[in-house]
């Protein structure tokens, strides 16, 4: 039970925008219930919050160990190693996305941000579109809106 509370309170600090103490939390419930996987994906998110991409790439690669089939995880990790500038691996991880959730818009939406920092404006481009095919009136919609407006404004 207490490593529900626990979970249930890096959660909370996760939405009130707190990733130190989410990340508190969350490493008390992973300690006292061992590793689970929704545990380490939001520790990887409050460690992507503190900008600890290693860290968080570290929890990502436990939970897909754990359960491979995670589409989610292998986007969240690929854009831990774009902000790490290893866009490679970042391919790596968004091919193993959409093979497993092929309509998956956050993977789309992170391909379509690769492309942009390689200087491939109509893929990226057309991986926006299709997010906002996915998923228009959503975050992954409205980050594609706006990145799309950028790119028209500075080529």
């Amino acid at each position: 039970m207490r490593t529900q509370l626990y979970g249930q309170a890096g959660r909370a600090w996760l939405q009130a925008g707190d990733s130190r103490r989410a990340w508190a939390a969350l490493t008390d419930a992973l300690r006292l219930g061992g590793e689970a996987t929704d545990l380490l994906v939001d520790r990887a998110v409050a460690l992507a919050g503190l900008r600890l991409y290693f860290e968080a790439i570290d929890d990502l690669s436990r939970a897909l160990d754990l359960a491979p089939g995670r589409a989610e995880a292998f986007v969240m990790r690929a854009t831990a190693w774009r902000h790490l500038d290893n866009l490679e691996l970042a391919d790596d991880d968004l091919a193993r996305a959409l093979a497993l959730a092929p309509d998956n818009a956050d993977a789309f939406l992170e391909r379509g941000n690769i492309r942009r920092l390689r200087g491939e404006n109509a893929a990226a481009r057309a991986d926006w579109l299709a997010v906002l095919r996915l998923d228009p009136d959503g975050p992954a919609g409205e980050a594609a809106r706006v990145n799309i407006e950028q790119m028209d404004i500075r080529p």
